[in-house]
């Protein structure tokens, strides 16, 4: 099973986020679950980073993504997170056996 955290400030903004696991859907290269979890993940990875310009600090192995703002949200980070949550959300209500979505406030 794919776990995601989600954690998110005070003020609901999303400050990072962890993924860990595998789906075990379809063997390795032919999972679409994990595709699809690793393709909004990166995304969101390097929009922040790349289009935004934002510092993150990342943990990224096998199975594992880890990514946290270095400073605070704001509108175009919340854009960019709150569109990733919405895909993921919808990949684990299509796939509850494999996706398990947990937000924490902080």
């Amino acid at each position: 099973m794919i776990s995601i955290e989600i954690y998110r400030n005070s003020g609901g903004s999303i400050t990072g986020f962890k993924s860990t696991g595998h789906a075990n859907t379809a063997p390795h290269g032919q999972d679409i679950v994990c595709a699809g979890v690793a393709a909004l993940s990166q995304t969101a990875v390097l929009g922040l980073e790349r289009h935004l310009r934002r510092g993150l600090h990342l943990d990224v192995a096998s199975g594992k993504l880890t990514a946290e703002l270095v400073d605070a949200p704001d509108a175009l980070t919340d854009a960019i997170l709150e569109s990733m949550v919405l895909g993921l959300t919808e990949i684990a209500k299509i796939y509850p056996k494999s996706v398990r979505l947990i937000e924490h406030r902080r």
